[in-house]
């Protein structure tokens, strides 16, 4: 892989010196070089997965469809969260807003005595294979992805943000980046710290973000395909992931409507299946949110009205909360 990571560090460069560098000198941001090319690294990695996703996981989409597609303006609005992911909208606004605060709260933990825990020292001559390092991140942050996966689910507050992921009626390859920009907020927060605990190098963290976001892509894609018995234990198939989706399957658990559910693997099932919530059911559900269906609860149809409505659900909570718990005025 010398030839690809070489020919990637190529083009970081020339995109980074002819496109990148102008613009950060013209807006005063000279000062901050090194973080815009890692950001043109980032910018390059999207490029490099839309043109995966449009050149295999479509072609997938168009061969074996689970359902035809009725609302493409839908589809469109998921188009739209995946070019502001992928191609770094999101994070130029962390770069100029919240990344100070990143750093200034890993300063904060290593002045309080916490400091790095290199994974790769575990397993001297072993782990300095580029290959095996790589693999154990990528299990390690799957774990981490089904603890944030569940809490998603588990926490009522968490849920009012991260339902709109689940609202989409009519998956596709897109559909992975349709999520409320508070529930990415909080999620990259979380893999920024552990990123910083674990010690893990940029290049390889890179790595495990393309290859898990493209994974997810095709889990979300409407494509009638699973692994076999054998091969859906071993890593998450658009089949298995749609049943996460499903009414009354993927996130509801005795009764409830929202909290509970199946299927929170990222990458993985063993999670899952170690902990009790893997459903391997040989179906294709139709998806959404029950209340969406039986309730109409609206989700909103464009990007700007399901950000909204997101927060308008959690300020429902937080207000019924507090209302709750306000003590009653005494009649003496």
């Amino acid at each position: 892989m010398d030839w690809f990571t070489d020919l990637f560090a190529t083009v970081q460069q020339w995109l980074f010196e002819s496109a990148v560098q102008p613009v950060m000198y013209a807006i005063g941001e000279g000062a901050r070089l090194e973080e815009g090319f890692a950001g043109t690294g980032w910018l390059l990695v999207g490029f490099l997965q839309l043109a995966v996703m449009l050149l295999l996981i479509a072609p997938l989409q168009w061969w074996r469809p689970v359902e035809k597609m009725t609302d493409r303006a839908a589809v469109r609005v998921d188009i739209l969260y995946t070019v502001i992911h992928r191609l770094g909208l999101f994070r130029l606004v962390m770069f100029f807003t919240l990344d100070p605060v990143f750093d200034a709260l890993v300063v904060a933990l290593r002045d309080a005595g916490v400091s790095t825990f290199h994974l790769d020292d575990l397993w001297p001559g072993v782990t300095d294979l580029a290959w095996i390092s790589l693999i154990i991140y990528l299990i390690v942050f799957d774990a981490l992805n089904y603890a944030i996966h569940r809490g998603q689910h588990q926490f009522e507050w968490w849920w009012r943000l991260h339902a709109l992921h689940h609202s989409q009626r009519q998956m596709t390859m897109w559909n992975d980046s349709r999520n409320h920009l508070l529930d990415d907020l909080l999620r990259d927060l979380i893999w920024v710290l552990v990123a910083q605990l674990i010690g893990i190098a940029p290049g390889q963290f890179v790595a495990v973000v393309a290859l898990t976001q493209l994974s997810e892509n095709l889990q979300h894609a409407n494509v009638r395909l699973w692994f076999g018995r054998v091969g859906e234990r071993l890593w998450v198939s658009p089949r298995f992931h749609r049943l996460h989706h499903s009414i009354g399957i993927g996130h509801e658990s005795h009764g409830k409507s929202t909290l509970g559910g199946h299927n929170f693997g990222v990458l993985l099932p063993w999670w899952d299946m170690l902990f009790g919530t893997a459903d391997f059911s040989l179906k294709y559900e139709p998806t959404g949110v029950r209340d969406q269906v039986e309730q109409g609860v609206d989700y909103g149809q464009s990007f700007w009205s399901q950000q909204w409505l997101g927060f308008k659900r959690l300020g429902a909570l937080f207000s019924k909360s507090s209302t709750v718990s306000l003590p009653h005025e005494s009649t003496d």
